[in-house]
């Protein structure tokens, strides 16, 4: 069975680093670098109106030749989003980054922001469960002994 996304919140934790519109550029990198992110969803009236990452800094700013102290978060955002609910699938999301090539994918439950997922922590899910069920053939080959230093088949 799939994950629902909402697990995966649960475990990573809801926190989501935000920005206002008219944050400037500059503001958002120094937010992004002390909360040790990749992006920073912008919040307009309440409602996620875009997200700003560090590809937006390399290709909008960066290469725009842009002035990060003076350029607000509206002037570069990415706008048109992809978002995912909290019961969509792990396969769902990773659908999602996949097909639009994005690395952030914001979780909205109707019009509430209620997290934001990246593709490591959608990696790091994945991976974790693999290991678990790893864990529970290894269990289930050798007598269920809980590790492979136990008594084996045929000693």
């Amino acid at each position: 069975m799939d994950s629902l996304v909402s697990e995966v919140l649960r475990k990573k934790g809801d926190e989501v680093v935000t920005a206002s519109p008219e944050a400037t550029v500059a503001a958002a990198v120094q937010l992004m670098n002390e909360r040790n992110v990749g992006a920073v969803c912008v919040i307009e009236d309440g409602k996620l109106c875009g997200i700003f990452t560090e590809r937006d800094v390399l290709r909008r700013v960066i290469d725009g030749c842009l002035d990060p102290d003076t350029t607000p978060l509206f002037d570069v955002m990415t706008r048109q989003l992809t978002v995912i609910g909290p019961n969509a699938t792990v396969t769902d999301a990773l659908a999602a980054v996949n097909s639009r090539n994005c690395r952030h994918l914001p979780v909205l439950e109707g019009d509430e922001l209620v997290g934001v997922l990246s593709i490591r922590d959608l990696t790091a899910w994945i991976v974790d469960g693999q290991e678990h069920q790893i864990a529970e053939l290894v269990d289930y080959i050798y007598g269920g002994y809980g590790s492979t230093s136990g008594a084996r088949i045929g000693q």
